[in-house]
C-alpha cells in the first residue's frame, strides 16, 4: 500500500511539473487589439452607449446580412437594441486574437430569464479602428442532443 501511494505521489508530481501546452504570447499589437474590441463590445453592446463605441469604428464593413454597413448602421444597431431590448447583456466566453483579427465567442441574452444565443463574432482591425465584422448567431435550444451544453 505504502508503494502505491509514493508511485501515485511520483506520478502526480511527474504530470505536475511536464510542460503544459505552450500558448503563443500576443504581441503588444494582439494586446491593443483586444483591448479595443473588448471595450467596443462593452460600450456598444452592454452599455448601449454609440458615442463611446464609435471611437473605435473605422470603415465597418459589415457582413451579417441584417445589419448596414458603417458606424451609422452600428447606430442604427444601438438605437434598435435601446428600444426593443434595453436589458439585452453580452458575456464574452473566449477572446482569440491572431494579428488584426479578434474572435469572440459570445452568450448573448436579449431578454432576462431566456436562453440566449451563442454567438461568434470576428472584427478585423487596421491601425486601432474596426474595420470590418463577420458574425454567426445560435440560438440556444431548449433540449440538446448531448449534455455539453454551448460554452
Amino acid at each position: 500500500m505504502r508503494q502505491l501511494l509514493i508511485a501515485m505521489t511520483l506520478a502526480a508530481v511527474a504530470a505536475m511539473s511536464a510542460p503544459a501546452m505552450a500558448q503563443r504570447a500576443y504581441t503588444p499589437e494582439e494586446e491593443r487589439n483586444k483591448a479595443i474590441v473588448l471595450d467596443f463590445y462593452d460600450q456598444g453592446l452592454n452599455r448601449k452607449d454609440f458615442a463611446a463605441a464609435s471611437k473605435y469604428l473605422g470603415t465597418y464593413i459589415q457582413h451579417n446580412p441584417n445589419a448596414e454597413d458603417g458606424p451609422e448602421g452600428f447606430r442604427k444597431f444601438i438605437e434598435f437594441l435601446k428600444a426593443k431590448y434595453p436589458q439585452s447583456h453580452s458575456e464574452i466566453t473566449n477572446v482569440l486574437v491572431d494579428g488584426d483579427f479578434v474572435i469572440l465567442r459570445v452568450h448573448a441574452i436579449r431578454e432576462p430569464g431566456t436562453r440566449g444565443n451563442a454567438i461568434v463574432d470576428i472584427f478585423r482591425l487596421k491601425d486601432g479602428k474596426i474595420e470590418e465584422h463577420w458574425d454567426s448567431v445560435q440560438p440556444i435550444p431548449e433540449q440538446s442532443a448531448n449534455s455539453n451544453g454551448m460554452f
